[in-house]
């Protein structure tokens, strides 16, 4: 029975808005797991599902060394399953809301200096279509915030480059207006002057493509950026993220509202953006270590 509710619960889960199509699948993946656990335990009725149950579960995952950020993830996943249970009358209650939600630590995201992003960006500089499209796609990542998979899913029908914008597609396939700057413009323009179409070997609409004329996947991407950063000299554990990350700790240390910097990453809430002026803070407190002539205490 539970096996078949799962499969009912899939359908509604893929047709939901407010879920990027990764959530959906770790969810399910997820779901999958619980329900092995259930079936184990000999339990195929919902409603034989109690709080006791699902904290033997957790338990279980603490076992297994499951972070307490992955044992959140998979709490949402089961609330959202016994809610659908709970609308379609097959229990009485959600007893997920009962269960407390492990504390997690918040890592800091690692950012870059101003001079390793430059550094990075001039080893990614050159005259090759490959070479432009890495530009393009580096100076969109770090000038504009964007997502990896904002970047890659980007269409030539989405640029508007005289304009200084382009359509994203964010999270929950919901759509921002997002400004790029002249440099990344130009950077954008040369690739599709040049570039792309040496690239681009059968009809696509797809802005970033590897060298057989398909769009570039996130796993190219990332050999493209670990290699970048290797040539640059970054020791950092660099990714696309990081990009992103440092894009809004520099809008920050020079003074712009977070609200504007929430509506350029395209965070719904503004706890997410928050999280970026504890980077600020730190960097604050660092430079007042080191220059100023009161800051250092006798040991």
């Amino acid at each position: 029975m539970l096996k078949q509710l799962l499969k009912e619960y899939e359908y509604e889960l893929k047709a939901s808005s407010h879920l990027g199509r990764q959530s959906k699948v770790a969810y399910l993946s997820d779901l999958k797991q619980y329900l092995a656990y259930l079936t184990q335990k000999g339990i195929n009725d919902p409603k034989a599902i109690d709080k006791s149950i699902v904290k033997q579960y957790l338990m279980v995952l603490r076992k297994h060394h499951i972070a307490a950020s992955s044992v959140s993830r998979k709490l949402s996943a089961l609330k959202g399953f016994h809610q659908f249970l709970l609308d379609d009358k097959l229990v009485d209650d959600n007893i997920i809301l009962k269960i407390h939600r492990p504390k997690t630590q918040k890592k800091l995201p690692e950012t870059l200096r101003i001079e390793e992003i430059e550094t990075i960006l001039k080893a990614a500089t050159g005259g090759t279509p490959l070479q432009q499209r890495n530009l393009a796609m580096l100076e969109l990542l770090y000038g504009s915030g964007l997502r990896i998979t904002e970047l890659l899913s980007l269409k030539t029908a989405d640029l508007h480059i005289n304009q200084g914008l382009i359509n994203v597609t964010g999270k929950g396939e919901k759509e921002r207006i997002v400004p790029i700057g002249s440099i990344s413009a130009q950077a954008l323009k040369s690739y599709l002057e040049n570039g792309w179409l040496k690239l681009k070997k059968q009809p696509t609409s797809f802005v970033f493509l590897n060298k057989h004329g398909n769009p570039l996947s996130r796993v190219g991407f990332f050999k493209i950026l670990k290699n970048l950063a290797l040539e640059a000299g970054i020791e950092k554990n660099v990714s696309p993220h990081t990009l992103r990350h440092s894009f809004a700790s520099h809008l920050l240390e020079r003074g712009v509202d977070l609200r504007y910097v929430q509506e350029l990453l395209g965070h719904q809430s503004i706890a997410t953006t928050e999280l970026y002026t504890h980077i600020h803070k730190q960097q604050l407190i660092a430079v007042y270590d080191q220059f100023h002539p009161h800051a250092k205490r006798s040991e």
